[in-house]
């Protein structure tokens, strides 16, 4: 079959329309498919902004060893120096395209932030805490005036398609109008820029159309995954009853937000020197645990004032007081939240797959950059940067696939592929019908900010279980398909979970509580036929 496009992209978030941006801006022609609307993805809702060595006083090596350091020893070098070093360059690409990122009111100069664990100012911002809205917006727009862009919008894509052999040819959607009938569309380039699985958790900051298709479509199809046992908990959503667990930036930390307990004690420093700018799985850990010992835990930002507080976090300040809180004179109750998958479908440096024609961007790919947690507004970013080089290595020609024996051979952090456990059946033979609902409460608890080996075994037998059951994937309705990618993605999460037997990163095993030499490397997975 000839292809149709060049660039076949599914999802619409920062990667997938920085991939889009670059083949049009080089006259090649692509197809973008969603499941929703073009400007509805995990990028609208990021708060946090986007970090870049801007600043003439900062630099790109300094950003480097910050990733490094909070990637805590899995993150690939290669990919970290790629990421920092490109990243001034892409800010400058923005700003040409018209974002508006935030400046000082006298200077002029655009206004750097800081996050945790980041050794300089080097966050940049748009409208506050909307910054994912206005790039989501900036991209958008110029995809929808390019005339190389297609665009398929409330379509499913429910399968890749492959040639006999192997490669990677095209996708088959589904669309979400009642009675639609399924097709495929061809190109040269499959792209998966799907985002994350933030879904999974009984309470994330993640919109409801992060169900981790792109990583169950890639695993279906034979893709290798990598880093799955690594889900980010962002120490800080909203926990008032009855709101959503909204995000609480880690920008009001940086402007010197305090963490309390129910007792009104500061009690960071009885966890980490750097306080509430330590790294994300740190704070997460110290609320938790803070949680369990005296019942609540407060983000304190009163000292900011309303005015700062509407000018700096208006999106904040105007959520919370829809529920009668106003942070301007209350405490925020805070408690952590799914945030952010640093696993997915392994790849290169490239965005390439193991598998041939087959490419992975964003949240949706194991790229190595994050390793076992990830650098405060470093997602954004590597949308943004890996976009960009997905595009440079395939626009000479047929880029090949990710030879996985030459990567382990090259890479700087060891690869190791393993099989996932084996289900207890005695578990399995009890599991019955999955459900949203028992996914999602069955993954936090026992799948969540701590874990241990009866747990995990526990929820990965269940999730065996419901992954054997069958599904008419032709009849089914979009929540039908969502769920079987949740299960096929939790199912992989346990899985790598139960194989590292360490704590690491934003992995945390009350049963191996310490890091452990021995699992200095990544944990690759392949679906064995």
């Amino acid at each position: 079959m000839k292809p149709e496009y060049e660039y076949i992209i599914v999802g619409s978030g920062v990667a997938g329309l920085s991939v889009a941006a670059a083949a049009a801006k080089n006259g090649r022609r692509s197809l973008i498919i969603t499941k929703s609307n073009l400007e509805e993805s995990n990028t609208r809702y990021a708060q946090g902004g986007i970090a870049a060595a801007y600043a003439p006083t900062d630099s790109p090596s300094s950003h480097l060893k910050d990733t490094l350091v909070a990637g805590a020893g899995l993150s690939e070098p290669q990919a970290v120096k790629a990421l920092t070093t490109e990243a001034p360059k892409r800010m400058d690409e923005l700003i040409r395209l018209g974002m508006p990122f935030d400046r000082d009111a006298r200077s002029g100069e655009i206004s750097l932030g800081r996050e945790g664990a980041h050794s300089a100012n080097r966050i940049l911002h748009a409208g506050g805490d909307a910054t994912g809205k206005h790039l989501e917006h900036t991209l958008a727009q110029a995809v929808r005036g390019s005339e190389y862009i297609e665009k398929l919008e409330q379509y499913f894509a429910t399968d890749l398609l492959q040639d006999g052999a192997g490669r990677v040819t095209g996708v088959k959607i589904q669309p979400e109008v009642a009675g639609g009938g399924s097709f495929e569309v061809y190109g040269r380039h499959v792209v998966l820029a799907t985002g994350g699985a933030g879904q999974l958790y009984r309470y994330t900051t993640n919109p409801q159309l992060t169900t981790g298709d792109g990583m169950a479509l890639a695993w279906r199809a034979g893709a290798a995954l990598a880093d799955m046992e690594f889900f980010q908990f962002h120490p800080t959503a909203l926990n008032l009853p009855g709101a959503p667990s909204f995000l609480i930036s880690e920008a009001m930390r940086g402007e010197g937000a305090i963490l309390k307990n129910a007792n009104g004690e500061a009690f960071m420093a009885k966890y980490d020197p750097r306080l509430e700018l330590a790294s994300r799985d740190v704070v997460a850990r110290a609320i938790a645990s803070e949680l369990a010992a005296t019942g609540k835990v407060f983000l304190d930002i009163r000292h900011l004032g309303k005015a700062e507080l509407r000018h700096h976090f208006p999106s904040i300040y105007e959520f919370c007081l829809g529920y009668g809180l106003d942070i301007s004179e209350d405490m925020i109750p805070v408690a952590p939240a799914a945030h952010y998958f640093m696993g997915g479908v392994l790849t290169g440096s490239w965005g390439e797959t193991t598998l041939p024609g087959l490419y992975a961007v964003g949240e949706a790919a194991a790229s190595g950059v994050h390793g076992a947690n990830r650098l405060a507004s470093n997602s954004l970013l590597e949308g943004l940067v890996f976009g960009q080089r997905l595009y440079d290595y395939t626009a000479s020609g047929q880029a090949p696939a990710l030879d996985l024996p030459a990567y382990r051979q090259t890479a700087e952090i060891p690869l190791t592929g393993y099989a996932l456990p084996q289900p207890d059946l005695s578990v399995e033979n009890e599991a019955g019908a999955a459900t949203l609902e028992g996914v999602q409460g069955l993954m936090w608890e026992k799948v969540g900010l701590a874990r241990i080996a009866a747990g995990l075994s526990e929820a990965f037998s269940t999730l065996d279980a419901w992954e054997k059951q069958p599904a008419d994937g032709e009849g089914q309705d979009r929540a039908g398909r969502e769920l079987a990618n949740l299960v096929t993605v939790g199912r992989l999460v346990a899985g790598a979970a139960l194989i590292r037997e360490e704590s690491r990163g934003a992995h945390y095993r009350l049963d191996f509580p310490t890091t452990r030499e021995e699992w200095l490397r990544r944990i690759v997975l392949q679906k064995q036929h």
